[in-house]
């Protein structure tokens, strides 16, 4: 009986796993979609998938999944949380500069502004990829 209930759940656990792995799969084919439409270039999946995978559980909800480039408080958090903390760039108006710059690419119309996206071009635009070689 004990070795049934481990074995169901360790097939539940797979499963589940399986079926995560395929949501954000989903979610990155998504977001190499948005950078090829917003700003006419084809991803880099490896990294793409990296920086995904970088903000965890998150790109599952649909508040914490995206950038708002109107709200001060959401872009204080990509600064900080992202170009200062995990990127490890000095604070300084170059990074106010690259966010605005990526936001603007994305379309200032455009509501959807994908976190994922938004990291993974800031990433680029500071050269800073060997950040998740690690």
């Amino acid at each position: 009986m004990i070795i049934f209930v481990l074995y169901l759940s360790e097939v539940l656990t797979i499963n589940y796993n399986t079926l995560s792995m395929s949501k954000r799969d989903d979610l990155i084919e998504k977001y190499a979609a948005d950078i090829k439409d917003k700003f006419g270039e084809n991803a880099d999946m490896d990294l793409l998938k990296k920086v995904t995978v970088g903000l965890g559980p998150s790109i599952y909800n649909i508040d914490a999944s995206k950038v708002s480039g109107t709200d001060q408080k959401e872009l204080d958090t990509v600064k900080n949380n992202y170009l200062i903390k995990k990127l490890g760039l000095a604070d300084d108006s170059k990074l106010d500069d690259a966010i605005a710059t990526v936001l603007e690419k994305y379309g200032s119309s455009n509501r959807n502004k994908h976190r994922a996206v938004i990291y993974y071009k800031l990433c680029q635009h500071f050269n800073k990829a060997s950040v998740y070689d690690k």
